[in-house]
């Protein structure tokens, strides 16, 4: 195969994964922890639009990452606040925050902007920039894979690194450090944490915490690296997608990372399908443009159908911690 074609594919597979693998490690952390989290769709969504706002009316990009960021984490201890302080329902509060950024970055947008709930583009200074070209520009004329490493691997912005680089530091938090084991536990057996004289809710709000920035992160890179604005629910159901690979992963950062490499995968593949032609032993024509869009999708199903089922959640998980008095 080209390696033009092979590098190629490897560029966009990360392009597209790096929100997913941020947001699955953001589900990993909390429900590790013992709380759901079905809200890093909104999380995700209403950071996305913190970044683009902030980075459309300032010009700066640490403006629009910090907005980002806090928006994040204000949602995470929202939740923490109802989930975990007051017993709300965690599934319930998860959908109630989807809903709550869906509809309200529209209407900021409307209100802010008046361009139908979109921001204006961003300026070049707000965007991130491509890290190791010049490396790339080496290794592009080496043979057995120059190729593939410079277009695939190399020219990436930090963000992609950052996403990369985060899966074994959270994989070695959560099973090589003392906190993650009391993280862990708290997922597992609250109460027995709570015998030993820890806070449950301390660590609980702290999964969430990292949780939260995670989701801004997550957020920010669909504005700042792969369009030039935000739009109006651009992210399209990845939410849903990070959870599904999480569960996939049976709630380990490195499973979870290949189930959202494959979604990547899949998405990039999809994208260069359009246009194919069919077989004629099955009708010719191009491959339609909305099944080739839906095949990411169909996979989250699929996956959630498949394996929910196999894979033991912690047993707290979605259970409130009510101390004994």
């Amino acid at each position: 195969m080209d390696e033009a074609l092979i590098g190629g594919l490897l560029a966009s597979t990360l392009r597209v994964s790096t929100p997913l693998i941020l947001c699955a490690l953001a589900a990993v952390l909390s429900e590790r922890s013992g709380v759901i989290d079905l809200g890093l769709e909104g999380k995700m969504l209403l950071a996305a639009f913190a970044a683009g706002a902030a980075g459309a009316s300032t010009g700066s990009l640490a403006l629009a990452l910090g907005a980002a960021l806090a928006v994040g984490l204000a949602l995470s201890m929202l939740h923490g606040y109802a989930c975990v302080s007051h017993s709300g329902d965690q599934v319930v509060l998860g959908m109630a925050l989807t809903m709550i950024a869906a509809g309200l970055t529209i209407v900021l947008g409307i209100a802010w902007f008046k361009q139908g709930g979109q921001t204006p583009p961003l300026p070049d200074a707000v965007r991130l920039r491509p890290l190791l070209t010049d490396l790339a520009a080496v290794l592009q004329g080496l043979p057995l894979g120059g190729r593939v490493m410079a277009d695939g691997l190399l020219g990436h912005n930090g963000l992609v690194y950052l996403a990369l680089a985060l899966v074994p530091l959270v994989w070695w938090l959560l099973y090589r450090t003392r906190i993650g084991l009391r993280l862990r536990a708290t997922g597992e057996n609250p109460a027995m944490v709570d015998a030993a004289g820890l806070s449950v809710k301390g660590l609980r709000y702290g999964a969430l915490a990292a949780n939260g920035l995670l989701c801004g992160l997550a957020g920010s890179y669909l504005v700042l690296a792969q369009n030039a604005n935000f739009v109006p629910n651009m992210t399209a159901g990845r939410g849903y997608m990070a959870l599904a690979a999480m569960i996939f992963g049976k709630w380990h950062p490195v499973g979870a990372l290949w189930a959202c490499l494959l979604f990547g995968f899949l998405d990039a593949a999809a994208i260069r399908l359009q246009g194919v032609l069919l077989p004629q032993a099955l009708g010719g024509g191009a491959v339609p443009v909305q099944a080739i869009q839906a095949l990411p999708y169909v996979l989250t199903v699929v996956l959630l159908a498949g394996f929910i089922g196999r894979s033991r959640a912690p047993a707290a998980l979605g259970v409130p911690y009510l101390k004994e008095r």
